[in-house]
């Protein structure tokens, strides 16, 4: 008996020592550090009528993070930053949260609010170059605030008070509020049902005045570099207090190879004398030709890196997508200021050496209507292509 006690006690130990790396490797470190960043280079080619300056083709360096992001003991952190620009560093996801259980995290700094499908689906992971209008002009992106993230069986509930600046962009006053909330219930195999609802609210100080810059409602509808192209939905820039408040219906499903995603979102602005209401709408159809999927995160309520690619030659994704947006300004009183609708076309094409290295291709058709004076405003054709890296 006592042999027995003394064999059992030595494998007890055997395996105690044979677990013990493992269970430290698994161990995260309490101060970690990973370095992470993207590289996205553009170009476009325009084929504009005769109506309105044309835009200029050529290319750019559209992205050039890099960050470093880790655990600092019970806090996690980002530090990440634009290189794009030749002359200045800009300040992206720069913040501390901490994880308070099930219950959700909390975020303090500067991080992309909640607000649209779009805009929360990173730029690495989108279907085409540029999201669509609506998440492109209404979206608060970057802003100092603090954030609040649960989730749980495949809905997620997010919230944040924020700041209009931003670290790099301090001429902007004012503060906003946002929610977002989003239900993905279990689907068997490679599915996803995606319903989702944001909110904000902003008040705006004296957007226009001297020294701070103005509030317009101005799309790129034929891609980034379409500066041209540009039509002015709505212009509160009167040096006037501006209320806004913002909304955005979402929709989204997979089928293995096959996806489909749809919103439509909208603002409201007042600054006592005028208002003025926009509103945009965007649907697209994704084809994985090759046989993968897009891959959804239920705790963020967002797509995210695609899986595993399939063949030696890589992955081929065709999308196509119908954009609008259309808004009107009026003063109170009732006196028209402008009406228009911007549209556009576009015929996407990924190629996926790795799911982290891909060729993008957009081919660009897009129309500006002044619906006031009735007349169309500019036609504009584009091929636009990206090469993008990410680690």
């Amino acid at each position: 008996m006592q042999r027995k006690r003394h064999t059992a006690m030595r494998r007890a130990a055997a395996l105690a020592l044979v677990s013990a790396p493992a269970a430290l490797a698994a161990a995260e470190p309490p101060v970690s550090a990973a370095l992470g960043g993207r590289l996205h280079l553009d170009f476009a080619d325009f084929h504009d009528d005769s109506r309105g300056p044309p835009n200029d083709s050529g290319t750019e360096v559209r992205r050039a993070w890099l960050d470093v992001s880790g655990r600092l003991y019970a806090l996690r952190y980002k530090l990440e930053g634009d290189f794009s620009d030749a002359h200045d560093i800009l300040a992206r996801d720069v913040f501390l949260s901490h994880r308070f259980g099930r219950a959700g995290a909390l975020t303090v700094g500067q991080f992309k609010q909640p607000f649209s499908l779009a805009d929360r689906t990173g730029s690495n992971y989108g279907s085409f170059l540029d999201r669509g209008h609506g998440a492109a002009t209404l979206a608060p992106l970057y802003r100092l605030g603090v954030g609040w993230l649960s989730a749980r069986d495949g809905s997620t509930f997010a919230a944040s008070g924020y700041s209009l600046q931003s670290i790099d962009v301090t001429a902007n006053k004012g503060y906003g509020l946002a929610t977002r909330l989003t239900w993905a219930p279990p689907q068997p195999g490679e599915r996803v049902l995606h319903l989702g609802v944001s909110l904000a609210h902003e008040q705006h100080d004296r957007p226009g005045a001297p020294g701070r810059p103005g509030l317009k409602i101005r799309p790129r509808p034929a891609g980034h570099l379409s500066d041209h192209s540009r039509m002015t939905l709505a212009d509160f820039s009167a040096g006037r207090d501006t209320e806004v408040g913002k909304w955005s219906l979402e929709y989204a499903q997979v089928r293995g190879p096959l996806s489909w995603q749809a919103e439509w979102s909208g603002a409201r602005l007042r600054d006592g004398l005028q208002h003025g209401d926009v509103q945009a709408a965007y649907g697209f159809l994704s084809w994985f030709v090759t046989g993968e999927s897009r891959r959804y995160d239920a705790a963020s309520g967002r797509f995210t890196r695609i899986g595993g690619i399939r063949h030696g030659a890589g992955a081929v994704e065709l999308a196509l997508r119908y954009d609008a947006m259309w808004g009107s300004q009026r003063l109170d009183a009732g006196a028209a200021l402008r009406r228009g609708r911007t549209e556009a076309l576009t015929l996407g094409a990924n190629w996926y050496l790795r799911p982290n290295l891909r060729l993008m291709l957009d081919l660009i058709q897009s129309r500006n209507r002044d619906e006031l004076a009735d007349r169309t405003l500019d036609r504009t054709r584009a091929v636009t292509g990206r090469f993008q890296y990410d680690f």
